[in-house]
């Protein structure tokens, strides 16, 4: 691998990239530190260090394309592994965060049960689902 073989135009792309990446992931940081509640904070960060990565993984492709002439298959791996990995976890805290501000609320308990007003046929069949205090349960 030898970078003084990468052209200019691939340096410059790299470069920017590289600045767009790093700006994106700024902007997520800000997000998380300026926004009001937990449900806009976790936006900012999921949308800007996903797409920062993105920028980040897409210039050392070009730049290791180009100055090496090797496959991409590193970058594709963790390209792969951010598109698995970043919705998933954003969606397990903001559904961490339902269920809390749930259970916070007058008149909501958990429900071992799974007693519910609608039919739950996900991989806890009920189990971990919230009900209101006042209805009546069945007796066993």
């Amino acid at each position: 691998m030898n970078p003084e073989l990468v052209p200019v135009w691939a340096q410059w792309l790299v470069a920017l990239l590289l600045v767009a990446g790093s700006l994106l992931a700024l902007v997520g940081a800000f997000g998380l530190m300026r926004l009001a509640n937990f449900f806009q904070r976790i936006h900012a960060p999921a949308l800007g260090n996903t797409l920062g990565t993105w920028c980040t993984v897409i210039g050392s492709m070009v730049f290791f394309s180009m100055a090496g002439g090797r496959s991409m298959l590193h970058e594709l791996m963790v390209s792969c592994f951010i598109i698995l990995t970043a919705p998933v976890t954003s969606i397990l805290l903001v559904r961490a965060a339902l269920g809390r501000d749930r259970r916070a609320q007058p008149g909501w308990q958990d429900s071992p049960e799974g007693m519910t007003d609608v039919d739950d046929t996900g991989p806890d069949h009920g189990r971990a689902s919230i009900k209101p205090d006042d209805r009546p349960r069945p007796s066993a």
